[in-house]
């Protein structure tokens, strides 16, 4: 079983590694654990005469690893192994992408609870991971 956990940081997104290490018994073999973290990209424009490929790079997986490390730790205490991913793009797409390239078995995600019209209205990355994910998407409240 593969399972790929995006976070971003936020309360919503631990919430999901929480519930994962809470119901680690629903799996008859240990999972395969995916660590994700997509930044959004930086309009680059006139910036990239200013800042070098290498130093956005380094700011890219600064911050991902960062918003990376609650979840790592949360793992790491309850004992369980995760590949980490750090990745720049739009968060849904590869969310879905990366679930397709590494053969996961489900998605597990937190949501922001936003309200339905807010949702129509900014959209909402869970929404379109939903439809555009190749397995299970277990969205997590």
């Amino acid at each position: 079983m593969k399972i790929l956990l995006p976070v971003d940081g936020s309360a919503c997104a631990l919430r999901a590694v929480d519930h994962l290490i809470s119901h680690a018994a629903w799996f008859r073999d240990v999972p395969e654990i995916h660590l994700l973290h997509v930044h959004a990209p930086i309009p680059i424009g006139r910036v990239q005469a200013h800042v070098g490929k290498e130093t956005l790079h380094a700011y890219y997986l600064e911050e991902g690893q960062e918003q990376l490390a609650e979840a790592q730790r949360k793992l790491d205490a309850a004992g369980r192994f995760h590949t980490t991913h750090i990745h720049v793009g739009q968060p849904a797409e590869v969310i879905s992408k990366m679930a397709g390239e590494q053969a996961c078995d489900l998605i597990i995600m937190g949501t922001h609870g936003r309200s339905a019209a807010a949702g129509m209205v900014m959209g909402s990355v869970a929404t379109r991971v939903l439809h555009l994910s190749p397995c299970p998407v277990l969205l997590v409240k």
